[in-house]
């Protein structure tokens, strides 16, 4: 796969330099929709495909099918075997990558312009002629059993684990994508069919491309690919239901680092306050050393080497989240201060400095993203996701500029609540 990676990277750097970042939405003679920015001075051509569901379609007793139908869909399809498959995206120089979330399932593709048809049959022959044999079933599940026995080891995955098993119980966000051993091993081709035809028999797709295709090629493309297929109705998921108020919970294990994730209910992408909740994120845990988190626990007291927070937006829960480590001996200090700086953000707020430092950065930053046709392309396909429009590109940072102290003020009140803070504690802290 070298002369795809070498030729992928070139393009990509040549593309970062002058791309300009212009949106067509394209709407094909089925119906069906993407979007599209074309550049034709580079003859290379990434697309980004979404299917809903993701993860959280896995059927009763068969967590971890989803993912691991995911992992076959680069093991043959239609007349060539495993071996076969991968020879044919060779000799394409094609790279093809699926890859599964707990909300949706992404397909990534990168061709050149010179094998664009031949590119787009092997996509269709992939995507809805997949072989699923028992060879590469056995061999990807022993993989994906391993990586579980792994996990089942690391402090980081424990801590993760134990958090969303507890703030969700009673939903699939509670348990992880790939599965555990006993429903991985328990997993046959039947169960894998299943999960192939409820991820992409569905209405929802989500498609963007970016590079040497024009409109009418790429509404060809949607319809070979998608124009024909059988459609089901995805099946209603729940909103998934916190479970976790405050305090923490300690998993015994013998290690001389308490590693900790924390956290508590976020803010939804669609609520007027995301923004000042973004930029506020950004100033409590979200900008690397310049964080009052990293200055207060590590650059004042030393107590980690690093800590983050981050907001995570799923279709059906949303969370402030944390993590960081640190010895034994000053596991229960570090939480101290991390509650206090939740109430000290809600008393006093943030400095005039820190929110002109926090919205240089933000807007300064973002045009910075899309730095080649892969990036742009994800970037497309998740805002369609999250029903934002094409002119939020050249919107967002004004979105940015226009959060005041007050909205920060405001919204640390709201979202900021240091008596929901949950903490899980992998390790054996002492008090």
């Amino acid at each position: 796969m070298s002369r795809i990676l070498v030729i992928i990277f070139l393009l990509t750097s040549l593309i970062s330099k002058s791309f300009a970042t212009t949106v067509t939405e394209v709407r094909s003679q089925k119906g069906l929709s993407a979007w599209l920015v074309k550049e034709h001075s580079i003859p290379f051509v990434a697309i980004e495909i979404r299917l809903k569901g993701g993860a959280t379609l896995d059927r009763d007793g068969k967590r971890g099918a989803v993912y691991l139908m995911s992992a076959l869909m680069n093991e043959g399809a239609g007349d060539l075997d495993s071996s076969q498959f991968s020879a044919e995206m060779e000799r394409l120089a094609l790279k093809l990558d699926f890859d599964v979330y707990q909300d949706s399932m992404s397909i990534s593709v990168k061709f050149l312009t010179e094998n664009k048809d031949e590119a787009i049959d092997f996509l269709k022959m992939a995507l809805l002629q997949p072989r699923f044999d028992n060879e590469p079933i056995e061999r990807v599940r022993n993989q994906v059993i391993s990586i579980l026995g792994s996990n089942s080891k690391d402090p980081n995955k424990i801590s993760s684990k134990v958090f969303f098993q507890k703030a969700f119980p009673n939903h699939l966000y509670g348990s992880g994508k790939e599965g555990s051993i006993e429903t991985v091993s328990s997993i046959n081709r039947e169960d894998i069919l299943n999960a192939y035809s409820d991820i992409f028999y569905q209405k929802e797709v989500f498609i963007s491309a970016v590079g040497d295709i024009s409109e009418g090629e790429l509404a060809s493309l949607i319809d070979k690919i998608f124009g024909n297929i059988p459609v089901n109705e995805r099946p209603n998921i729940d909103r998934a239901k916190y479970s976790l108020g405050g305090g923490s919970t300690v998993v015994d294990y013998d290690t001389p680092q308490s590693v900790v994730i924390f956290g508590q209910q976020g803010i939804k992408r669609d609520d007027s306050d995301f923004f000042p909740a973004y930029v506020l994120n950004h100033i409590l845990g979200g900008s690397g050393f310049g964080s009052k988190l990293m200055q207060e626990l590590r650059e004042k007291n030393g107590l980690t080497y690093g800590i983050s927070t981050y907001l995570v937006n799923w279709e059906n829960a949303d969370l402030l989240l944390g993590q960081f480590s640190t010895s034994n001996e000053t596991a229960y200090k570090a939480i101290n201060m991390i509650k206090d700086l939740w109430k000290e953000l809600v008393i006093n707020g943030v400095s005039s400095k820190e929110l002109e430092d926090a919205k240089t950065f933000l807007t300064g930053a973002y045009p910075l993203r899309f730095d080649g046709n892969s990036r742009i392309a994800n970037i497309l396909v998740g805002m369609q996701m999250q029903g934002l429009s094409v002119d939020y590109i050249k919107n967002r940072n004004k979105k940015i500029n226009d959060v005041s102290l007050e909205d920060l003020k405001r919204v640390a009140s709201k979202l900021l609540i240091e008596d929901e803070l949950h903490f899980v504690i992998v390790g054996r802290p002492t008090s």
